[in-house]
């Protein structure tokens, strides 16, 4: 978990503790040394300039379709809402850790450093807990689905994701209570009560167990048993559509949790090594640092990429927002309304979709409109074939 400024311990002479990682802004916090400037800051804010736009417009994305589609409420999605508005949270913390990187200060004050820095350890420890959640989801849904069924709810998966905020909370309280615009060096950081190195060292260990590692051996064994579990039910002659559903949204969530493996225990593992063994402090370790860092915030771009690759669903519903899809009856030879026309309706320039009791043949304008909604591209469509969809 990096924090804002991943925790630094500042000792009495000024200079950072053996025992704690860099700071995100790549400042080391020293008064009798200032350390060079990184040879790629250019470099360093298009990356977060690029992170931040895709990350926010991915996961907005995700939360619009999610919210606005029914078919999408499903238990599974609840979860994947849960984990998408913690990304988002995460993501809205770089314009605040670009502005301190940039003016090498914090200009925001104490009390909007003790929000960000509390909001972005609570996405962070969000993010886990809701992977952790989903891993059991799918262990329910697959090893005991008739058991399990009471509980796979989209009711029951809100109140989890309600927990799971507040339990982010109470873990994140220290930051909230220590966390405060250093006077010596006008950074937001936070600043430990004597003895110093030892609640760095102790906050480190306990966020890192309870934020990555503890949830990550739950993950696995979660998914160990649904391995278990799918080996002996193999021997079975085919599969029910029910089962390859339960498949696919399994697979989905398993490459979900390992891209989220991938891009956050190289930081945390990192964390725990200085702890025991000091990295240099030089532009070398500060590069490689900065890249564990944007490591994490790519997670949070790459999963809504993930969704529309992995969920048909999500896929489905992207398309529709984004105007990809070709709705029926739009721009189609013979069709108006996602009805087969006559020959007649074809060529004949009197007929309009505005009077579908031409020809004879009466025809509701309701039956006709009713298939657009209150999507972009739909409603666009349907005000020019002259169909109130009344958005």
């Amino acid at each position: 978990m990096d924090g804002y400024y991943n925790w630094t311990l500042t000792s009495e002479n000024g200079s950072m503790s053996s025992s704690q990682p860099y700071p995100r802004d790549h400042t080391y916090n020293n008064t009798s040394e200032t350390a060079a400037p990184m040879p790629f800051s250019t470099v360093t804010a298009v990356v977060y300039t690029i992170v931040f736009i895709v990350g926010l417009l991915g996961n907005t994305l995700v939360i619009y379709v999610v919210v606005r589609y029914t078919k999408m409420k499903t238990v599974t999605n609840m979860y994947i809402l849960n984990l998408a508005l913690a990304d988002e949270l995460y993501i809205l913390g770089i314009p605040f850790l670009g502005t301190n990187s940039a003016l090498s200060y914090w200009p925001y004050g104490d009390f909007f450093c003790k929000v960000c820095m509390t909001a972005d350890s609570m996405s962070q420890f969000s993010s886990t807990f809701c992977l952790t959640v989903m891993s059991i989801d799918r262990y329910l849904a697959v090893v005991h689905p008739i058991r399990s069924a009471k509980w796979r709810k989209p009711q029951v998966a809100k109140v989890f994701n309600f927990m799971v905020w507040v339990v982010s909370f109470l873990i994140v309280l220290p930051v909230t209570i220590y966390s405060h615009v250093q006077e010596e060096f006008n950074t937001c950081n936070i600043t430990w009560p004597e003895p110093r190195e030892l609640w760095s060292i102790v906050f480190i260990l306990y966020t890192s167990i309870l934020g990555f590692f503890g949830p990550l051996i739950v993950i696995c064994l979660c998914y160990l048993l649904i391995v278990i579990k799918v080996r002996s039910a193999g021997a079975r002659a085919g599969l029910t559509k029910r089962r390859k559903s339960e498949r696919k949204v399994t697979r989905m969530v398993v490459i979900i949790v390992l891209v989220f493996v991938l891009c956050w225990m190289p930081f945390y593992t990192t964390n725990i090594v200085n702890l025991f063994h000091t990295i240099p402090e030089n532009n070398t370790t500060a590069a490689v640092y900065f890249f564990l860092v944007i490591l994490t915030y790519v997670n949070s771009c790459a999963n809504p990429v993930l969704y529309g690759f992995l969920s048909d669903n999500f896929k489905q519903s992207f398309q529709k927002v984004l105007c990809f899809h070709k709705p029926n009856g739009a721009g189609m030879a013979g069709q108006v309304g996602g009805r087969q026309t006559s020959p007649q309706e074809n060529h004949n320039p009197g007929f309009s979709p505005r009077n579908p009791a031409q020809n004879g043949k009466p025809q509701s304008i309701q039956v006709l409109c009713k298939k657009y909604s209150c999507n972009p591209c739909d409603w666009l469509i349907a005000m020019l074939v002259g169909c109130d969809v009344g958005c």
